[in-house]
């Protein structure tokens, strides 16, 4: 008589390999109640009952939640900027740093599943407690930086559709609007991945629309993209920016939180099941994010550098769009930005919690995280900074904070006794190290220029 299947175990992960323990602080992020079909789908198709997108489907949603960083409104100010002052030059330096999001994110999920914890949780008990608290506190400086991009995007956008409404109330129903998203949570994971992916698809409408309006060059678009070069100490500044608002500090750290817990395996077999199909959430989503990002920048070449157009921040590059491309491009553009700021705002937030809980063991009301986190950009708000000037320090910001979470991934993932069959090959721990050479050299470059004055 064949031998039942055995079913995955869902409620609590299998202990993680020593010399880690399970935490006693309960996890940030966690399969919450009402998932029970979307968990049965996955128990199925980790015991081989459905096959391809069936299979997959159960499993897509963290990649997604995670590439909301990398679509915020500091891409939206960094990729205008670069392609309204140098055309499609930077189209590498997009292309470079979404690739490196697909390496960086997929072990990052990979740490989650393999462990049962997320970065934050296996730093605090690997490394000594002052190291802890350093890597905490930079953290969360990049967690208010995050914020500003993000708040200042989303309010920007709401200013930009309703120009009745200043800026400074759009910033406070931004925060509200965060708060409605964030509550989905309650009633499963599944509703809040489906709001920040239909919020994405949003984003990807907008550009996909303009995109035809603005008929860009196919030849320089591929130049662009082909050829690596820079073009004096503000290219540089815009290039680290871009590789500051599309690898995201903060989601490492969530994406380790969104697999942890979610869909768990029994044994080391189904783990790799598990890290299988999470690696194409991650090229599905991570791809989606870059098509964008390259849209944003070429649409900026094709409809402003092209034209000679001056974009001083967004508000000039809305109106700009509206005048060169008509037919609503700027419509579209508003729609775009709110959409990406309301959703990175409400993961933005959700990382806040990972990061303190996992460093320190430490939770806080989500209203008072969120009322701490966007006090800065209200501030900048209030006493009438430029608001895009700011979008684009931030990202600069968000670069510097890079390597704190993206070395300690890489000396985890590496680890045999850690990470069990899921450990990095060679050739993967190779690549991160090249990828994380690049940016702390790109990051020593910026610091050079800046302090010279070149």
């Amino acid at each position: 008589m064949a031998e039942p299947a055995r079913k995955t175990t869902i409620e609590e992960p299998k202990p993680p390999l020593a010399p880690l323990v399970i935490p006693k602080v309960p996890p940030a992020v966690a399969a919450l109640p009402g998932e029970a079909r979307v968990l049965r789908a996955a128990e199925k198709a980790l015991a081989g009952q459905t096959h391809g997108l069936r299979a997959l489907l159960p499993f897509l949603g963290p990649a997604f939640v995670a590439s909301v960083a990398y679509v915020d409104p500091g891409n939206f100010a960094t990729n205008i900027a670069g392609g309204a002052q140098f055309g499609y030059m930077l189209l590498w330096v997009v292309l470079a740093a979404n690739l490196m999001a697909m390496l960086v994110q997929s072990m990052s999920a990979k740490l989650g599943i393999a462990t049962g914890l997320n970065l934050a949780e296996v730093c605090r008990q690997k490394f000594p407690f002052p190291a802890v608290v350093g890597l905490w506190l930079q953290a969360e400086v990049v967690a208010m930086a995050t914020d500003l991009a993000e708040f200042i995007g989303a309010a920007i956008g709401i200013h930009l559709l309703f120009p009745s409404i200043p800026l400074f109330m759009a910033g406070i129903i931004t925060a509200f609007a965060a708060f409605g998203i964030l509550s989905l949570q309650s009633r499963g994971f599944r509703g809040f991945e489906a709001v920040i992916t239909v919020l994405v698809g949003v984003i990807v409408a907008a550009f996909a629309f303009e995109v035809v309006l603005a008929r860009p060059s196919v030849g320089a678009v591929a130049a662009g993209l082909l050829t690596p070069r820079f073009s004096g100490t503000e290219s540089v500044l815009l290039g680290a920016g871009i590789l500051g608002a599309t690898v995201m500090p903060h989601v490492i750290y969530l994406h380790s939180a969104l697999t942890q817990r979610r869909v768990v395996g029994a044994t080391e077999e189904e783990q790799k099941k598990i890290f299988n199909f999470e690696k194409w959430d991650v090229v599905i989503a991570m791809g989606l994010a870059g098509l964008i990002n390259v849209a944003m920048l070429t649409i900026a070449a094709a409809a402003l550098h092209a034209h000679n157009i001056n974009v001083p921040n967004l508000d000039a590059a809305f109106r700009a769009l509206g005048h060169t491309l008509d037919h609503g491009a700027d419509i579209f553009f508003g729609l775009g930005l709110l959409a990406s700021g309301l959703s990175s705002s409400s993961v933005g937030t959700l990382a806040g919690q990972v990061v303190m809980q996992g460093f320190i063991q430490r939770r806080i009301p989500l209203f008072l995280r969120r009322a701490i986190t966007m006090a800065p950009a209200l501030v900048v708000i209030a006493i009438g900074l430029d608001p895009t000037r700011a979008l684009v320090l931030s990202q600069v910001v968000l670069s510097f904070g890079i390597p704190f979470a993206l070395i300690p991934l890489l000396l985890f993932c590496r680890d045999r006794g850690l990470m069990g069959t899921l450990v990095n090959k060679q050739s993967t721990t190779a690549l991160a190290t090249l990828v994380i050479g690049v940016i702390l050299s790109l990051n020593v470059f910026l610091i050079y220029l800046l302090v010279s004055g070149r």
